[in-house]
C-alpha cells in the first residue's frame, strides 16, 4: 500500500461502520485509547468526526466539538505506518478549515505533555500554550499533564 502524501486520498464523515477500523488505529497509537463508545457518541452528538481513507481503508481520524465560539479538537490519530508522512498535518488544517467555515474565533486542544512530536506539529501551525491540566491524562505511573493549547482563526 502507498502511504506517499501524493496519493490520492479522501476525507469524509466518520460512519457508525467505520468504527472497527478506528478502534485499530486508535488502539495502535494510544496507550490509552479511546473505547468504541466513545467515537460512538461522538457520532450520535453530531460531533464533527473525520476518517482519512484511501482506497476504502482508513488510516486516520479526528474528532472536533463545537461552541458558538470555539472548537475543540478532542482527538486525531493517524495509523502508525502512516505517521511522518505530512497526514497529520493534512488532517489538522483540514479541522481548521472546518472551524473556519463555521465562523469560529478559536481552536483549543490538549496534548500529553510527553508527547513533544506533536506538540511541536501544533506549534508550527500557530498553537500557543496557554494552560496547563495537571493529572489529565491517564500514564502508566499515575498521571500525566495536559498541555492546553489555542489557535486563533
Amino acid at each position: 500500500m502507498n502511504t506517499q502524501l501524493s496519493s490520492p486520498f479522501n476525507t469524509r464523515k466518520m460512519l457508525t461502520d467505520d468504527l472497527a477500523q478506528v478502534i485499530l488505529i486508535e488502539r495502535e497509537v494510544f496507550l490509552f485509547p479511546w473505547s468504541k463508545i466513545n467515537f460512538s457518541d461522538s457520532i450520535t452528538a453530531e460531533y464533527d468526526c473525520r476518517v482519512l481513507e484511501q482506497d476504502a481503508v482508513i488510516f486516520g481520524y479526528g474528532v472536533m466539538m463545537t461552541a458558538p465560539d470555539e472548537a475543540h479538537l478532542l482527538t486525531i490519530g493517524i495509523a502508525a505506518k502512516w505517521q511522518n508522512k505530512g497526514w497529520g498535518k493534512k488532517l489538522l488544517q483540514y479541522f481548521i478549515t472546518l472551524a473556519k467555515q463555521k465562523n469560529l474565533q478559536s481552536m483549543l486542544l490538549d496534548v500529553r505533555e510527553s508527547n513533544t512530536g506533536a506538540a511541536l506539529l501544533y506549534q508550527q501551525i500557530g498553537f500557543q500554550a496557554i494552560a496547563k491540566r495537571k493529572g489529565y491524562y491517564p500514564a502508566m505511573c499515575g498521571r500525566e499533564d495536559a498541555i492546553v493549547m489555542k489557535l486563533t482563526l
